[in-house]
């Protein structure tokens, strides 16, 4: 099943495919000839448009890239909450980094809310904006103290946030974070929204275009090298969720990828109102949406490190139970995942791509609040570009070189790398070909090379080079969503081979030596 973002999109231009005006314009050229600008915007999500919105509006010609379409990755795979309430971190950062920084932050997200509304109110946006309260809570007693310290943190910083006992969800809480006035809308509407805009400033914007090199034309510019054309331009913003240029920059090594399942249901019954999510780990999101008059539930949740081995039911299958422990009747209408890029300090990226890249610039690590942190970001580009200075830059300073204050995660990665870079390759595979059942995968052997093996449910045969096309990491398969995905850095194939989640561009390698003697 598909995203309820991208799904109901396609469902309104299906509908609406025989009316002169379709608000939700997904046919893009690609590119097809070299092009000049001011500004390359690499990656059309949510950050990458909201910076292409800022800019065209501000007079600068610009050229927005997409390998695939619109917002098809992370933007159409979100909960879509806009809030500054990112689970319990403020007093996570005044322990870590002091009030200021801690207040700097809360007010960054707080106005990025307001900005998002000015947009959607200054561009006549129907993206089923709405205010709501957003709460982190906990049905155990023993964490009643840190919802606690995280009301009294946030208070401390001039926040407006309440402790309360009751929230509205169909079961007791032992206690929550309340931030009032948060928001949430439909992530898609909202940004074909900014590309009406963009487009109507005289901006390009161009899907199915991939880009592999950036290379400098001179101190001052760049040409962006995508389908064998070239963008030449004084800026270049990178906003492809996970940087795809390794070397300078090293963010490979500064953030890992974390896969999170979301379903949305029908439950046949009336809902509550607001944004909730747990405090620790089982970790349940939970939000509205109204597709089509519908009232529909959906409920994240079942996070892992992206590589690492998962089944459906400690992903799909933990959020079926869940909702159905309270809604038994309901019924499952779309299954999806995400995978968020999360910085060893939580503290996403924003700024300049590298200090040997001048005029480039990047924003990621969003740790799963992307809606808010890309508005953000946006905004620190945006003044950068334009000279200004902007009061939130050092918060999220990119090339920030402070002690890790995850010790222990900067290790696990380390070894965890080393492992799929070397050592994994070296050790013998867990499976043989005859015990690949259809409709699964897995990694064999054959004259000591390994291959990775996809029979499908007809019985047909896939194989590939189950190495990343991005630095060489041995992928594992996943058996829930049927791909091939880098326990490194958290790129993903379909079981084709096709790339579908960066920092890898590149398909794998198909494996066709002696095909047959797989059958054998």
């Amino acid at each position: 099943m598909s995203s309820l973002w991208l799904d109901s999109i396609q469902y309104k231009n299906k509908k609406n495919k025989d009316k002169d005006k379709d608000n939700y314009k997904d046919d893009y050229d690609c590119l097809r000839g070299d092009v000049e600008a001011d500004v390359c915007v690499i990656g059309a999500g949510i950050f990458g448009l909201s910076c292409a919105y800022y800019l065209s509006k501000l007079g600068f010609s610009l050229v927005v890239l997409d390998k695939a379409g619109i917002a098809t990755k992370a933007t159409g795979h979100t909960t879509a909450k806009i809030t500054s309430e990112h689970g319990l971190f403020y007093d996570y950062l005044i322990n870590s980094y002091g009030e200021r920084f801690a207040g700097d932050y809360l007010e960054a997200n707080e106005r990025a809310i307001e900005n998002i509304k000015g947009i959607v109110d200054a561009e006549n946006i129907n993206c089923d904006f709405e205010y709501q309260n957003s709460y982190v809570y906990t049905t155990k007693p023993t964490e009643l103290h840190s919802i606690k310290d995280e009301v009294k943190a946030v208070n401390s910083l001039g926040g407006s946030c309440d402790f309360v006992t009751k929230t509205g969800l169909p079961f007791e809480v032992c206690g929550a974070v309340c931030f009032k006035n948060q928001a949430q809308f439909h992530p898609l509407k909202y940004v074909y929204g900014l590309c009406n805009s963009i487009v109507s400033n005289n901006g390009k914007i161009y899907t199915n275009t991939l880009v592999y090199d950036l290379e400098k034309d001179s101190d001052s510019s760049y040409r962006v090298i995508a389908n064998g054309y070239c963008v030449s331009c004084k800026f270049v913003i990178v906003a492809t969720h996970y940087p795809f240029i390794n070397f300078p920059g090293f963010y490979f090594a500064k953030m890992y990828q974390s896969t999170s399942y979301l379903i949305a249901i029908d439950a046949k019954k009336s809902l509550f109102n607001g944004m909730y999510i747990s405090a620790f780990s089982p970790t349940f999101s939970y939000r509205t949406a109204k597709i089509d008059g519908k009232n529909l539930l959906i409920v994240g949740g079942g996070d892992h490190k992206t590589g690492h081995p998962s089944c459906y039911r400690d992903t799909y299958g933990l959020l079926e139970r869940e909702a159905k422990k309270f809604y038994p009747d309901a019924e499952v209408l779309y299954r999806w995942n995400t995978r968020d890029c999360i910085s060893l300090d939580k503290i996403p990226y924003i700024g300049q791509y590298s200090m040997s890249l001048p005029n480039v610039f990047v924003g990621t690590g969003f740790k799963k609040w992307g809606m808010t942190s890309s508005n953000v970001a946006a905004n620190i580009i945006v003044d950068k570009i334009c000279g200004k200075q902007n009061k939130y830059e050092y918060v999220f300073k990119s090339s920030r070189l402070k002690p890790f204050k995850n010790a222990n995660e900067m290790k696990n990665m380390l070894v965890q790398s080393k492992n799929s870079l070397l050592v994994d390759k070296l050790k013998p595979s867990n499976f043989h070909f005859d015990e690949i059942e259809n409709d699964s995968g897995g990694i064999i052997e054959i004259n000591n090379e390994k291959v990775g093996v996809y029979k499908a449910p007809d019985g047909k045969i896939f194989a590939v080079k189950p190495v990343c096309t991005h630095l060489g990491c041995l992928l594992s398969w996943n058996d829930v969503d049927k791909t091939w995905d880098c326990p490194c850095h958290g790129s993903r194939f379909n079981f084709k081979g096709e790339n579908l989640y960066d920092p890898a561009f590149k398909d794998l390698c198909q494996w066709n030596r002696r095909l047959k003697c797989l059958c054998q």
